[in-house]
């Protein structure tokens, strides 16, 4: 008589030893390097949005940026980016709430990408830079943390699923196209 299988689904939802197989120490120490980059960038702008920081414009001075490019309630908006970027790069950096943390990164950067889009592709007038980001964030989401993350220690998202990162990310896509529709 045999064991049941106890194989995983898919293999990025396994945990091997540290150095072997798909989870290994290089694949985590990777992932916190990206999120710790993505996150520091996002949070960055966040607080050149929140508090005027790094030759930002605060809050007054992104909603009439907002506001000039057609979003409406300068002010909300620009509150709601500056949070989002903010408090979702900093949760990037920590590896918690990942899923979310990238969708919110994910979501804004879409926004970006709208109003950047007539630009072309290349800086400093392109969208290169918010399509990287875009595509990191959306990684993060579907890959995980790593296991240097804080989520490992919640137990719901200790062990995560893609379908976690596939459900953030259709929630940023959406949340993105309502805001957009806003935008007209």
């Amino acid at each position: 008589m045999t064991a049941p299988s106890t194989s995983p689904t898919h293999p990025l939802d396994t945990e091997g030893p540290a150095g072997a197989g798909p989870r290994g120490a290089g694949l985590d120490a990777g992932l916190l390097l990206l999120r710790i980059a993505v996150g520091a960038i996002m949070a960055a702008h966040g607080a050149q949005k929140l508090f005027g920081w790094f030759g930002g414009g605060g809050i007054d001075g992104t909603a009439q940026f907002f506001t000039s490019v057609g979003y409406p309630a300068g002010e909300a908006m620009a509150t709601v980016a500056a949070l989002t970027e903010t408090f979702g790069g900093l949760a990037l950096i920590l590896g918690l709430l990942t899923p979310l943390a990238a969708a919110a990164v994910t979501g804004t950067m879409i926004n970006a990408l709208a109003v950047k889009w007539n630009g072309g592709f290349f800086s400093p007038d392109g969208v290169e830079y918010e399509l990287l980001l875009v595509a990191a964030a959306a990684a993060l989401a579907l890959t995980g943390p790593g296991r240097l993350a804080a989520d490992r220690a919640l137990p719901p998202l200790r062990e995560h699923r893609t379908t976690h990162g596939v459900g953030a990310l259709a929630l940023a896509v959406i949340t993105a196209g309502v805001v957009l529709l806003l935008r007209g």
